[in-house]
């Protein structure tokens, strides 16, 4: 009678807490009640008293699976639902509840089934049909997209970014994990894509964002972003903490060094369906954490992303674990959007099949040395194509003569002349050119963006349209150059038909899950940013 009284209470105080939603004490005081509730469970003999025990456990295992699913401590609350229905097989809340768990975790199919299996008891549903349909509707279509990666985010675009983010699930595209020439271990494809098209989305480990302040210099409030590192590594060692699947996968990521020595790991590890209760769990100190997201977070500001639908003083930084094995080139054939906590990565060039998949990790639209001095600062020396053509042609004088020159004030028109007049000279083709019109594109853009460059120069230097497509080859499509032709061609008086150029260069910026109205929008947005 005692035990009994004690039970009593606990389920009563459990389900007060769970009402409050005070997840932690209700998580502490169920299993207190589990614990009491599965000892009277072994000391009972009468059928009757046994099967109202069971139903209580069962319910209590549910409830404290919901608490934990509430703190997103995802792992603990499916072992849980397991365990409630390894009790009632047909225990509704639970399915319900393990669902919602497979959903959070990205395992669509999986969430479906305990959904549809829901569904099968609905006369206990309670009037919560309409949100049970809703649920498997969320869940095929996230599983549809998952397999086909036919994401269109362009409503949300069209209505100015209004209301939440789109919904997207993880996709993965004919992408495999390979040792690279690059440094350690690479992404790579393994079909053709062509430009625009989906290689990669995938949900963060962790994000931190905010609007920083900026000190009178200019410069980034130095104290608000160290608040803002703490704050994000915290997240990435609670969500450690939490899952071992995620704890495993970090472990395996370069602290950047010693790159060759890392395994190759298959990429079926990183994909949701891949269950996260066959990893040991690895507790990864401290200082490895540190120099891991030193090395792998991503800053949702950089050169080679576009955070849609976020202003200019926007600033974060985040984990995504698959993006973190793409390299870096200054001839990139990628670049990734950020929607959310997701990170689209997209081709912004063709890519062939067993063709690595590069990121720009700093600005490529810079002059070579520019750019190793940036390389520096990530501790590496790119070792691409184009840099060793570029340091090949640094023993030529009027490359330098042309960059001081620019240094000093000379008229753009006449540096981009010099330089076209020296490639000829020197019998460069295709991409040999492309290099070189990357690394002067800040001239190129100061001229086309002038009218007088233009009055005076105009038949002596190359039209912005072969440009435009040499530099497409070398490095990909990029937003700077995307918004110069948009503008180059709203000046000319030329409609949206005649800008197929434009469109096409769009495609490989913002991919092909903005169709091509919502891309319209984004292109006359981008004249106004």
């Amino acid at each position: 009678m005692e035990e009994e009284t004690a039970l009593q209470h606990l389920r009563s105080k459990a389900t007060e807490q769970l009402l409050r939603e005070d997840w932690n004490e209700s998580i502490k005081t169920y299993s207190k009640f589990i614990s009491l509730c599965q000892q009277q469970i072994s000391n009972t003999y009468n059928q009757s008293d046994l099967s109202k025990l069971q139903k209580s456990l069962c319910l209590s295992l549910s409830n404290r699976a919901e608490a934990r699913l509430r703190l997103r401590d995802f792992e603990e609350a499916l072992k849980d639902c397991d365990e409630a229905l390894q009790i009632d097989s047909t225990h509704f809340k639970t399915l319900v509840c393990k669902g919602k768990i497979m959903l959070n975790l990205n395992r669509y199919s999986m969430g479906l089934d305990c959904f549809k299996a829901a569904l099968v008891v609905e006369s206990n549903c309670n009037g919560n049909l309409e949100v049970l349909n809703g649920l498997i509707e969320k869940c095929k279509k996230l599983d549809y997209l998952s397999r086909t990666g036919n994401f269109d985010v362009s409503d949300w675009v069209s209505s100015g970014f209004s209301g939440v983010c789109p919904e997207l699930g993880e996709y993965f595209g004919n992408v495999e994990i390979k040792r690279s020439e690059i440094s350690g271990r690479g992404l790579f494809c393994t079909k053709n894509i062509e430009v625009g098209s989906l290689i990669l989305v995938t949900k963060a480990v962790a994000t931190e964002r905010c609007i920083l302040p900026k000190c009178s210099n200019g410069v980034l409030g130095e104290n608000a972003q160290l608040v803002m590192w703490k704050n994000f590594i915290d997240k990435v060692n609670e969500s450690a903490k939490k899952c071992p699947k995620i704890s495993h996968l970090i472990s395996t990521l370069s602290i950047g060094e010693n790159e060759d020595d890392l395994e190759v790991p298959d990429i079926s590890l990183f994909k949701p369906e891949t269950q996260g209760k066959s990893y040991v769990d690895k507790n990864v100190d401290v200082d490895k954490v540190l120099s891991i997201l030193d090395v792998n977070s991503l800053v949702e500001e950089a050169v080679s992303s576009k955070v849609v639908g976020k202003n200019s003083d926007y600033y974060g930084v985040g984990l995504w674990l698959l993006p973190c094995l793409i390299n870096h080139s200054c001839s990139p054939n990628a670049r990734r959007l950020h929607i959310g906590d997701y990170v689209v990565v997209v081709a912004s060039r063709v890519v062939k099949a067993g063709e690595e998949i590069t990121f720009a990790y700093y600005d490529v639209l810079s002059p070579f040395n520019k750019r190793r001095e940036m390389a520096k600062t990530w501790g590496f020396q790119c070792e691409c194509k184009r840099c060793k053509y570029e340091e090949e042609m640094q023993s030529k004088p009027e490359i330098g003569d042309i960059e001081k020159g620019l240094e000093r004030g000379q008229d753009v028109g006449c540096a981009i002349f010099r330089l076209e007049e020296c490639m000829r000279r020197w019998v460069m083709r295709g991409k040999e050119k492309g290099y070189f019109r990357a690394s002067f594109w800040k001239a190129f853009s100061e001229a086309y963006e002038s009218e007088k460059t233009i009055r005076r120069w105009g038949r002596k230097i190359p039209a912005l349209e072969v440009i435009v497509d040499s530099l497409v080859e070398v490095v990909g499509s990029d937003e700077r150059v995307l918004k110069v032709l948009v503008r180059k061609l709203k000046k000319s008086g030329c409609g949206f038909g005649e800008m197929e150029r434009a469109m096409k260069l769009g495609r490989g910026v913002y991919g092909k899950l903005v169709k091509k109205q919502a891309l319209r929008i984004l292109l006359e947005l981008g004249l106004h940013d």
